[in-house]
C-alpha cells in the first residue's frame, strides 16, 4: 500500500513537458484546478480529460505508474461517491426504507468522483515531471512580488519542497519498519480495521526517530555547504521562459475559456 503513494515523486524522462519552466507547470496545474471548479456538465470533463491525457501522453509518462497513485484514496473516493448518491434529494429511481437514489444524486457522486480522480492525477503530474531543486526555483520566483513585503520567499518555498521531497522518503522508511516488525512476528493486516490501526501505534516512535535523523543529516549537508538562505546566492541554470511555454500556457488559457463558455451555455 505504502509502495502505492506517488504523490512527490519525480519521473526522469526527456520530454516536452519535463523541459518546461516549473513556472509554467505551476500555473498550469492552477489553472487546471480552477477548471475542473468550474465544469459543469460531462463535456466540460471531457475536455479537462482530454487535455490531461494529452499531457500525460507528451510527458512519456507511464499511465499504470500515475494509476497507482490512486489506490490509496480509493477507499476515500468510494465512501464520498457513495455518500452522495443516497444522501442528495431529487427524482427518486431506487428506495428503501430511509436509503434512495436519486438522479441528481448519482449525477453529483459522478461528477464528484471524476473532479477528484483529475485534481489527484493533474497535482502529480506537477511532481512527476518537475525535479524538487526546480520545483523550490519556480515558487521562489513566483513568490518574489511577496519578497517586497518581508516575506521570507526564498525559506517558503524551500520548505514546501523539501515537505514534498520527504513525502516518498518518509513512505520508504515506514515500509522498511514495517518488515523489520513483521520479522519480529508483527501483524498489521488481519483484524478490523480499528485492530490495523492499533498495530501501527508501535510504528510511530521509531518513524519520528527516523525523521529527526534524516532532518538532521539534511540540515549538517545543507550547513557544509554553507547554505545561507537566499542571501548572496546564485544558481548554475536560471529559469527562463521560452516559446514552449508561452505556447503552453496559451493552450491552457484557450481550454479555461472553453471551460467557461461551456458553464456559461449550461447555465
Amino acid at each position: 500500500m505504502l509502495r502505492d503513494i506517488t504523490l512527490g515523486q519525480y519521473y526522469a524522462s526527456e520530454s516536452l513537458i519535463h523541459k518546461l519552466d516549473p513556472r509554467t507547470k505551476i500555473l498550469a496545474t492552477l489553472l487546471f484546478i480552477v477548471q475542473l471548479f468550474l465544469v459543469k456538465g460531462f463535456l466540460g470533463f471531457v475536455l479537462c480529460g482530454a487535455v490531461l491525457a494529452a499531457v500525460i501522453k507528451v510527458s512519456r509518462v507511464p499511465l499504470r505508474f500515475i494509476l497507482r497513485g490512486l489506490k490509496p484514496i480509493l477507499m476515500i473516493l468510494a465512501f464520498t461517491v457513495i455518500l452522495n448518491i443516497f444522501m442528495v434529494n431529487g427524482t427518486v429511481i431506487w428506495q428503501w426504507h430511509f436509503l434512495k437514489i436519486t438522479v441528481e444524486g448519482l449525477q453529483r457522486a459522478a461528477f464528484l468522483g471524476i473532479r477528484l480522480i483529475l485534481l489527484i492525477i493533474c497535482s502529480s503530474m506537477l511532481t512527476f515531471t518537475t525535479k524538487p531543486i526546480e520545483l523550490t526555483d519556480g515558487l521562489e520566483k513566483l513568490m518574489k512580488p511577496l519578497s517586497k513585503l518581508g516575506l521570507p520567499t526564498h525559506e517558503i518555498a524551500m520548505m514546501m519542497s523539501i515537505a514534498l521531497r520527504f513525502i516518498p522518503l518518509l513512505l520508504e522508511e515506514t515500509d522498511k519498519i514495517m518488515k523489520a516488525q513483521q520479522a519480529r512476528g508483527a501483524d498489521f493486516e488481519s483484524g478490523n480495521i480499528l485492530n490495523r490501526a492499533k498495530a501501527m501505534i508501535p510504528l510511530l516512535v521509531p518513524l519520528f526517530i527516523s525523521s529527526l535523523n534524516i532532518a538532521q543529516d539534511l540540515a549538517m549537508a545543507m550547513e557544509a555547504r554553507c547554505y545561507r538562505g537566499s542571501t548572496g546566492r546564485t544558481r548554475m541554470n536560471e529559469i527562463r521562459f521560452r516559446k514552449r511555454d508561452f505556447i503552453a500556457m496559451l493552450l491552457m488559457v484557450l481550454t479555461l475559456a472553453a471551460v467557461i463558455a461551456e458553464r456559461v451555455l449550461i447555465g
